[in-house]
């Protein structure tokens, strides 16, 4: 029997620092709260600047105009979707579901070649959040202070801060509650109506129901949301690979870490570039230390980068010490960007768009349904033809009154009761009771399937199938 060992990896975690977090006892418990320090350099202007552009695009967007409605507004009650001039029904929704396609695709696509940069810019989450860090660094101070003042006893200058700053947060909540509900109710109205108690009891519940979520989230839970919540940071993983860009610190470059004068040379005292000094993790807005390795809570903010690539530049250093990277460029190989994954995820994001446009493009201005009278197939009427019942629901899908005609084809000789031309608002649906008669001698089997024809002026057309019944 042979005797040689076999190899193994020692996996076992290293010995948790508490200096490098901050005297948090466990970084993973919800209840410690992480008091982010603010960050300059080019990522955070990118955020910042990201982040506002997103912002006003989302409050702004409700109060566009279009004709006599606003350009976007998704009518639920009145099961209408109305985007600038064209507007979708429920029979249109596969249209929302390829878009919830496109956005999964798009949103694997740019995991698996940047990392989590829609967490760390893009995400609502990190977006409000950094905003409420902004009010927070305004009325009560820096990260420093802030704990400082946390940790002794409240004064009365430091309340009225504290409460300036959460009616603040308040403010903010509230306009995102009523703006993201401007959505799907008209916005002017529901700001007046608001204002005025004179709003519906469902229409201010989900106002104040959205607003409590962002104050809770943006303002209390913060970090909890991204590490212990967020699907997104849990699966993540298995779209990652050595050749996705994560934010990296280059270990061969910095350790051994240690302080240092400036004009010291850090080879005579057997030091890497890294100074030891946590800025990486005093910015860090989920509170992990970069210089651990790469961490599921890490959002790729870049704010750990901008902090240390200032600190290399008081220190003269070169900058990037930490950046984006990926795994092999950090063990000394080259980064493939062309690879399968990437190109599979891309090649079916473009097809879901692909579908998409076409599906948008082929979306008729009008629509047509048939209802046969079930609690009666068929009777034999006064002239001794075989009638059947049935109701039409004609909706018109465009933005101006639009007036149709109504016809039928399966029969050489039928006789139409009802109307055959009917006007149509914009976004209206009409329902037509009709019926139609047919020779028994002219019908040669018991069901016959016959066509609806909807046109209008413009040489569209829509056909609809059904059944003429002549007997059981």
């Amino acid at each position: 029997m042979s005797q040689d060992k076999i190899d193994i990896k020692d996996v076992t975690p290293k010995t948790f620092n508490p200096k490098t977090h901050k005297g948090n006892d466990d970084r993973f418990n919800p209840s410690n709260r992480i008091y982010v320090r603010e960050s300059k350099g080019t990522f955070q202007k990118l955020r910042r600047y990201g982040g506002w552009f997103l912002l006003l695009l989302f409050a702004l967007i409700p109060w566009i105009p279009y004709g006599e409605r606003q350009a976007i507004l998704l009518d639920i009650g009145n099961q209408q979707f109305n985007f600038f001039g064209t507007t979708l029904y429920p029979q249109d929704l596969t249209l929302l579901a390829l878009l919830f396609m496109i956005a999964a695709f798009g949103l694997f696509f740019l995991t698996t070649f940047l990392g989590r940069v829609w967490c760390g810019y893009l995400c609502p989450q990190t977006v409000w959040t950094f905003m409420y860090i902004w009010f927070e660094e305004k009325l009560e101070g820096a990260a420093n202070k802030r704990r400082k003042q946390d940790s002794g006893k409240m004064t009365a200058n430091l309340a009225m801060r504290k409460a300036a700053k959460h009616l603040a947060w308040w403010a903010i909540a509230l306009a995102t509650g009523m703006t993201f509900v401007g959505y799907f109710v008209p916005v002017r109205e529901l700001v007046i109506d608001f204002f005025t108690f004179n709003t519906s009891f469902w229409v201010a519940f989900w106002v104040l129901f959205f607003a409590g979520c962002t104050y809770a989230n943006a303002g209390w839970m913060r970090s909890i949301v991204c590490v212990h919540m967020c699907p997104y940071a849990r699966f993540q993983s298995a779209m990652f690979d050595k050749d996705t860009f994560i934010v990296g610190y280059d270990a061969k470059r910095g350790e051994s870490r240690g302080p240092r004068s400036r004009k010291a040379d850090p080879k005579a005292l057997g030091l890497g570039d890294c100074i030891d000094c946590d800025l990486c993790v005093q910015v860090c807005p989920t509170g992990i230390d970069i210089r651990d390795g790469l961490q599921y809570e890490c959002i790729n903010c870049g704010a750990c980068i901008d902090a240390c690539n200032k600190t290399m530049d008081r220190m003269g250093y070169e900058k990037g010490l930490i950046n984006y990277t990926t795994e092999h460029r950090l063990s000394g190989h080259n980064t493939k960007v062309m690879r399968p994954k990437l190109l599979g995820y891309g090649a079916v994001l473009l097809l879901m768009l692909g579908l998409f446009f076409v599906q948008i493009v082929s979306v008729d201005p009008a629509g047509l349904s048939v209802i046969r009278d079930r609690n009666q197939l068929f009777r034999t009427n006064s002239s001794g033809e075989i009638e059947n019942t049935y109701t039409l629901k004609v909706i018109n899908k465009t933005q101006q009154v639009q007036e149709y005609r109504l016809d039928v084809k399966g029969f050489s000789d039928v006789s139409w009761y009802g109307r055959q031309t009917v006007t149509v608002q914009p976004g209206e649906v009409v329902n037509l009771p009709m019926s139609l008669g047919a020779n028994p001698d002219e019908l040669s089997s018991p069901v016959t399937t016959i066509q609806f024809i909807l046109s209008d002026s413009e040489d569209f057309s829509i056909e609809v199938e059904s059944r003429f019944i002549k007997k059981l």
